[in-house]
């Protein structure tokens, strides 16, 4: 039974339209069973999904044992009219969705280095990974354009994500500078009751509070240190485009001193261009090696006030240096009294591949690890900063 004869109790135009959307989904095989013609709007989105996920000619991949669907060759003036096409047709999401698998089943990334390319694209984190990538292939006709896809990128994510990040982390410094004669709009309730719990009153059915807990007020002299510890591997690309903008969201709290460090086998310090974060994403070199231990130990050397200080690494914790150094690290930071908090992942994707062994043993140190999406990382570096447990998400 086709598609088609197995409908009719619904009207004819649902009936249509259910089709209609079928044929879609299905591409218009033969096999396809709808019976349905496309004409119009509905005949060029058609075309556009079938040239990037249709079963026409495949060509030459450039990765051995892996076919790919070829409907837009290798002519950067029909792709800049595909990208226009499907930007038409498609929401945004959907847009950055369909690059992503134009770059990866097409091999489109080389058409990048062309400015005419950047400009049509819909620019996305995965966009700038990307970009950052072939940093060191762009030719300087491509730097500039590429540097303002970034910059926009950026901007965008700074809006979302700055003015909550800092709220969230102006309340738990102040709450942080606890203080115990506190005015009454200071009082912190909820621990001036845990604290005079022995002092309840069955028959009045009340507390005495004794003692007061109140929140301090943060000075513009009192500093956490936070070190954002970043692996540049290949896998970790959008985990380094948010660490960069919440690093310069960071920097921009004189309460907290930031330092930025990324990683592969050597080590980069890249704290001194925080202002502009575009200026650190292209100073990062994606791809290589991993020595976590190295980078931690050039982050150990720079910690001054260890109680006062959280080190955030940003891994999937493939050690490719001295993993029993690496481990003995982490306890010793721990053991001055350094809050170290182990991320997986920073973006919206989840946990990447990691290494298990290694995540398990960091937990069993106390220092879970864990993939965090940009909107949790603010209450995550809340609960480092008062030294609280962390709010790991429930699938981690």
């Amino acid at each position: 039974m086709t598609v088609a004869e197995g409908y009719g109790a619904g009207g004819a135009d649902a009936d249509r339209e259910r089709l209609r959307r079928w044929r879609l989904v299905l591409g218009g095989d033969t096999a396809d069973g709808t019976g349905c013609a496309l004409s119009g709007r509905d005949a060029a989105m058609d075309g556009a999904l079938a040239a990037l996920y249709g079963k026409g000619e495949r060509p030459q991949t450039g990765r051995a044992g892996r076919e790919r669907s070829a409907g837009l060759g290798a002519s950067a003036p029909s792709v800049a009219r595909w990208l226009g096409d499907i930007r038409t047709y498609f929401p945004a999401s959907v847009v950055q969705v369909m690059q992503r698998d134009a770059i990866d089943r097409l091999g489109l990334s080389a058409l990048l280095l062309e400015p005419e390319m950047l400009e049509a694209v819909e620019a996305d984190v995965h966009l700038v990974g990307t970009l950052l990538s072939l940093n060191k292939a762009m030719p300087e006709t491509t730097k500039e354009t590429a540097r303002a896809v970034v910059r926009r990128v950026v901007e965008d994510l700074e809006k979302r994500l700055a003015t909550r990040t800092r709220a969230t982390l102006t309340g738990a410094l102040d709450r942080s500078a606890r203080i115990n004669r506190p005015r009454h709009h200071d009082i912190d309730w909820n621990r001036t009751i845990a604290a005079n719990l022995k002092h309840y009153l069955p028959e009045y059915r009340t507390i005495v509070p004794e003692r007061l807990i109140g929140y301090g007020r943060a000075s513009q002299s009192v500093k956490k240190e936070v070190v954002l510890c970043i692996d540049q591997s290949g896998s970790m690309a959008a985990s380094v485009v948010y660490a960069s903008v919440f690093g310069a969201v960071l920097a921009s709290m004189r309460s907290i001193s930031t330092r930025l460090v990324v990683f592969d086998t050597a080590v980069v310090d890249l704290t001194d261009q925080l202002d502009d974060p575009v200026d650190v994403l292209f100073g990062t070199q994606l791809g290589g090696g991993t020595d976590i231990n190295r980078a931690l130990a050039y982050c150990q050397s720079q910690i001054t006030r260890p109680a006062e200080t959280v080190v955030v690494l940003i891994s999937d914790l493939y050690e490719g240096g001295i993993r029993n150094e690496m481990l003995k690290r982490v306890a010793a930071m721990q053991a001055s009294g350094v809050q170290f908090v182990t991320l997986l992942a920073l973006s919206d994707e989840g946990a990447p591949a990691y290494d298990r062994e290694h995540a398990a043993a960091l937990a069993a140190l106390g220092a879970p690890a864990f993939a965090c999406t940009p909107d949790l990382f603010p209450d995550v570096m809340a609960a480092a900063i008062e030294k609280r447990p962390l709010p790991v998400p429930e699938t981690a």
